[in-house]
């Protein structure tokens, strides 16, 4: 059941697609995360090595994706592809982890923590989280799905504002900060930081940070000359990402002692603050809920055309394969679907204890479509590839490797975790047995 989804126009540009990888990966994430890895690793140089890492997992399972993607040049990301490699069981469950997991978890920590953050902007308005956070939600959705390119165009205009502030933060803190914290007294020495199973949990925060990377890859139905577009954008948007998020912790980790960084959820308000005092500090909140409003709306982008795919495969779905009456519009029904998720999480909160959760089944997720390189080039050989994996074997196995190593001390070191990520798996099994349609029985 991966038949292709309704013929739809390729609207959206190369630079849209790079730009929504970008906008995918910069959000909460990278923001957030190092001050857990200062305090679980102890040396600042391995917080630094572990972004460094993150990146060349991003980058190499962008060059697999690149392949596939351009190979089977159709919506729906993981979906899509899992079920053509192995079998339509495996693409519903990808299909399934996405609704949950990879999009609609996200799009609510991104909202919410935007409205904390928007609550700081302006504390006199005295202004709720959650209700900010939801007014962000439906704002965007009606934005993407009244037109694809209305929404395309909102989404680069935005992200290269972004960039562009980051760019300019990194810039100034390299100037201000003190590289000697780099190598001040820690509790341990880099080495043993490396080598510590801390280190193998702390690539997979740093992994759902990197998530997104294979953002082009669920809107190659709609892209202008996939073959060419999409490669570009999955390997440019994901390397230039790789360079600001390795740009942006060198600047947090030499705004202070370590100490100060130690445990902190708001890192990039803390480092802005000791680096350039209150004025500045107060700048890097508005970066910050700039870079959670490009995500959520990159998200909205790019999930719901999963679920769209999956409407057009299973007649039991298929109201989700709507674009209100017009094909140039966003898929609908499916938007409606994820807002209604997200916006339930919003309102529970209850995603805030899942980053592990997250990071570790979209890494499995991920592993699973990277391997369907080896696969179809073995099962399919005359299958036309645009795109060739650069310096494959090596890059794709160099992926594969990593990620099965975080998932290793993931789960010896947090089997709670390990036992939810199997229960939204068979989770999705449950639904594909009730769902699919008699003829696949």
């Amino acid at each position: 059941m991966t038949t292709p989804t309704q013929s739809l126009p390729r609207t959206l540009r190369a630079s849209t697609a790079a730009l929504l990888v970008v906008a995918s990966m910069v959000g909460a994430g990278v923001f957030t995360t190092t001050g857990f890895l200062v305090r679980d690793l102890g040396a600042p140089l391995a917080v630094l090595l572990a972004w460094a890492v993150g990146g060349v997992v991003a980058l190499c399972g962008a060059l697999a994706y690149a392949e596939l993607v351009t190979a089977l040049p159709d919506n729906g990301g993981e979906y899509r592809l899992l079920g053509r490699i192995y079998h339509p069981a495996v693409g519903f469950v990808a299909g399934w982890i996405s609704l949950i997991v990879g999009f609609s978890a996200p799009m609510a920590a991104s909202a919410l923590a935007f409205g904390e953050y928007l609550g700081r902007l302006f504390p006199e308005a005295a202004l709720s989280p959650s209700l900010a956070g939801l007014a962000l939600i439906l704002g965007l959705a009606l934005l993407h799905a009244l037109r694809v390119r209305i929404g395309g165009a909102a989404q680069d205009l935005v992200t290269a504002l972004l960039v562009a502030m980051i760019v300019a933060f990194i810039a100034a803190g390299l100037w201000v900060g003190d590289l000697r914290w780099l190598t001040a007294p820690a509790e341990r020495s880099t080495l043993e930081a490396l080598a510590s199973p801390e280190f193998a949990v702390g690539l997979v925060f740093v992994s759902f940070a990197y998530s997104g990377w294979n953002a082009a890859a669920y809107l190659a139905g709609e892209i202008e000359r996939p073959s060419e577009s999409v490669p570009k954008a999955l390997v440019l948007g994901t390397g230039a990402v790789a360079l600001l998020y390795v740009g942006l912790n060198l600047v947090f980790l030499i705004a202070g002692p370590p100490a100060a960084l130690a445990g902190v959820v708001e890192v990039g308000y803390v480092a802005a603050l000791g680096l350039f005092g209150p004025t500045i500090g107060a700048l890097m909140t508005v970066v910050v809920a700039l870079g959670l409003l490009t995500t959520v709306s990159a998200l909205m982008m790019a999930g719901p055309r999963v679920y769209e795919a999956m409407g057009a495969d299973y007649p039991r779905l298929g109201a989700l394969a709507s674009r209100s009456g017009s094909a140039r519009a966003g898929p609908t029904a499916a938007i409606v679907l994820q807002v209604a998720v997200a916006s339930v999480m919003v309102l529970t909160a209850a995603f805030d204890e899942l980053l592990a959760y997250m990071g570790l089944t979209l890494a499995l997720s991920s592993a699973l479509t990277i391997a369907g390189v080896f696969v179809l080039r073995r099962r399919e050989p005359a299958l036309a590839r645009p795109y060739r994996t650069w310096a494959h074997p090596w890059t794709t196995s160099l992926a594969l490797a990593l990620m099965l190593w975080m998932a290793i001390h993931t789960v010896g070191s947090r089997p709670v975790t390990a036992l939810v990520a199997a229960a939204t798996a068979l989770g999705g099994l449950g639904l594909y047995a009730l769902l699919r349609p008699r003829a696949a029985a």
